[in-house]
């Protein structure tokens, strides 16, 4: 028996693991700070309404598309140490800068204090011009925000495939995954109370800064695992064994993988099976991050400062988070105890989490009864979300070459960008649209903005059905890119 066969081997790639969940985490607390403290703290001193809400989240989707379809090319050319520090550098900072545009809208327009903006006359033209300003202001920082973070997904899926073999992504995929339902679970426990302690500028301040401090633990800890000294050879053959190195001794650098050029990525049916599920699914959960708060801030009068508003959204998150853990383990049963291969394990398993979003259709009938139905119903909605995300994102490194998987993420989080921008700008035009024709509008029973939110929560429910037809109908069985 060889030395690397009795050596024991170390599990250094669960730590790399617990770095990409602690970004993920940061950076869905970072988008959070704005939909928990827009309709009770920020909207009555700019003079917002829903559509000016809706602009905002819509063009931030639109920004994170533009910016998802060069980050994953970015990352694969940079790198994925130094390219993870950019963004997250980027992001942090961008998400800092939010506290500022109070400051600049009252320079600009005139204003001795921000108080003065708040006490404007709603609906004079002088209260149009604060929000328009400040809407201006919020999409500057929101793009440079959306810049940083469309790095974390393609950097965190390539690190993934660097520190784990096949049977083992969605796995690894779904427990880093679940930092966003982690971050979006500590975000309304903390930031509507850092919003009324210290006011919503220190609440995006406090939350940004943790960005600076996961860079000095990127740069302590990450090295590609060959580099890694906390690496051994026995985790280094388990990394490696889909690969014909798998065995190879003393950690030498694994052969430089052919890449394949950006604009003939989209010659493949397994790049358009990946777009098309992102771009019908991502939309759902950025919904439901960017909207819950004020949902139940309108229909049910629960402030995001509250007791039972902080409840509310801590109950949905907190099932989200739960039962997303095992949405990455359900393949990984059906590749080691049913034979199958990673591909065909993965999409029944996101068959079968399609089907949970479908509760999402009785949100609305059963809120009528209580605000603890739509909590809990979006949370398993949202909980479908996450297994399933975290399975589509494996599903590129079953078909896809190590040296493409940043710039595919990258593609179909673009995609998953525009289908968010569809919905988040649209709801804020529908929502202001119906809540001004009152009766005159209804959908299944009921009237004016309740019935837009049914609308849209119909939407979110079908979405992932469809979706998964597609993908299938692209691409029905595994078939790998091999690269000449």
């Amino acid at each position: 028996m060889s030395a690397v066969q009795t050596t024991k081997m170390s599990n250094f790639r669960w730590v790399i693991c617990a770095l990409l969940f602690l970004a993920t985490t940061v950076n869905y607390m970072d988008r959070q700070v704005l939909s928990l403290t827009w309709k009770d703290f920020i909207a009555p001193e700019f003079h917002w309404n829903d559509n000016d809400y809706g602009t905002i989240t819509g063009w931030f989707s639109i920004f994170y598309a533009i910016a998802n379809l060069f980050a994953g090319k970015f990352i694969d050319w940079m790198g994925t140490k130094k390219g993870y520090l950019i963004a997250i550098f980027v992001w942090s900072t961008g998400a800092v800068m939010h506290a500022g545009c109070g400051w600049v809208a009252m320079n600009i327009e005139g204003y001795d204090s921000i108080e003065a903006l708040r006490l404007v006359e709603a609906g004079s033209d002088a209260a149009v011009a604060i929000a328009t300003i400040s809407v201006w202001l919020f999409l500057s920082c929101r793009m440079i925000l959306a810049l940083g973070e469309a790095g974390n997904f393609p950097a965190a899926i390539k690190v993934t495939a660097e520190y784990f073999p096949k049977k083992d992504r969605a796995f690894a995929t779904s427990l880093f995954n679940s930092g966003a339902s982690v971050g979006a679970l500590a975000a309304p426990a903390t930031i509507p109370l850092l919003a009324r302690a210290w006011g919503w500028e220190m609440a995006f301040v406090i939350i940004g800064a943790l960005g600076y401090v996961w860079m000095g633990l990127w740069i302590w800890l990450y090295e590609k695992p060959h580099k890694n000294k906390r690496v051994n050879q026995a985790e280094l053959n388990y990394i490696e064994q889909d690969s014909d190195i798998a065995e190879v001794q003393n950690k030498q650098e694994p052969k430089e993988e052919k890449t394949i050029s950006f604009w003939k990525c989209f010659t493949f049916k397994q790049t358009w099976s990946f777009i098309v599920g992102k771009f019908m699914t991502d939309g759902v959960w950025w919904f439901f991050l960017f909207w819950a708060p004020a949902y139940f801030s309108d229909q049910y009068g629960y402030t995001s400062d509250s007791g039972m508003g902080i409840a509310l959204i801590f109950t949905l998150y907190a099932i989200c988070t739960v039962l997303s853990f095992g949405g990455g383990y359900l393949p990984k049963i059906f590749v080691e105890k049913y034979g199958m291969n990673p591909y065909a394990g993965r999409m029944r398993a996101m068959l079968i989490f399609a089907f949970f979003p479908l509760l999402g259709l009785l949100a609305q009938p059963l809120g009528a009864y209580s605000a603890w139905w739509p909590a809990i119903l979006i949370g398993l909605l949202g909980a479908g979300h996450q297994s399933w995300s975290a399975n589509i994102f494996s599903t590129v490194g079953d078909m896809f070459p190590k040296s493409t998987i940043g710039t595919i993420t990258g593609i179909g989080s673009m995609a998953g960008g525009v289908g968010s921008f569809l919905i988040n700008k649209g709801s804020g035009m529908f929502f202001t649209w119906a809540e001004g024709q009152g009766t005159a509008f209804s959908f299944f029973g009921f009237e004016g903005k309740p019935a837009a939110y049914m609308v849209v929560f119909s939407f979110c429910a079908v979405a992932y059905l469809i979706g998964w037809c597609i993908m299938k109908a692209l691409v029905p069985k595994y078939k790998p890119i091999v690269v000449e």
